[in-house]
């Protein structure tokens, strides 16, 4: 797989390899050589997601992922299968970028009692999710799209985050 990475913060050591392996799981999940695909990945802090946030989303707030498909592949009806994506001339498939904000992520983290590599392993296979189309606005693509992380995460070896005592 082409994983772009790009390091803004220097607390993002663990990103590389959680990265890859968390976007190799979604993909092989969809039946997709992760060889074939493309995603760029920004490792950064609360501030420049907060940037991000309010760019494309008009919310000046820090989260903590972002995601921008390189194409809408989303169902049109709730809960349906989203589109597979296509290569493109080169025989690639580029899926998008993604952001991923360490300070939210480790205060998520901490008030979940969660490994922080647990997260953002969740917090990637999340974002290649909505790369593929998915997504969690309607209540049944949110059903659809949690069952799917578990699933994913539980074939890692990670609980269920979705799931609570």
């Amino acid at each position: 797989m082409t994983l772009d990475i790009t390091l803004e913060d220097p607390r993002w050591v663990i990103l590389p390899p959680l990265a890859q392996r968390a976007a190799d799981a979604a993909l092989r999940h969809f039946g997709l050589d992760p060889e074939e695909c493309e995603i760029s990945l920004l490792g950064c802090d609360d501030a420049r997601i907060s940037e991000l946030n309010a760019d494309f989303r008009g919310k000046p707030v820090p989260t903590n992922v972002l995601s921008w498909p390189s194409e809408d592949l989303a169902a049109d009806a709730p809960g349906g299968t989203p589109l597979a994506p296509e290569p493109d001339f080169t025989g690639m498939i580029p899926l998008g970028d993604i952001a991923i904000a360490y300070d939210t992520c480790q205060r998520e983290a901490e008030a979940a009692g969660k490994p922080m590599t647990d997260h953002v392993t969740h917090l990637i296979v999340h974002g290649v999710l909505h790369l593929l189309g998915y997504d969690h606005i309607r209540d049944e693509d949110a059903t659809l799209m949690e069952g799917l992380e578990a699933e994913i995460l539980g074939n890692l070896g990670l609980d269920n985050p979705y799931y609570t005592d």
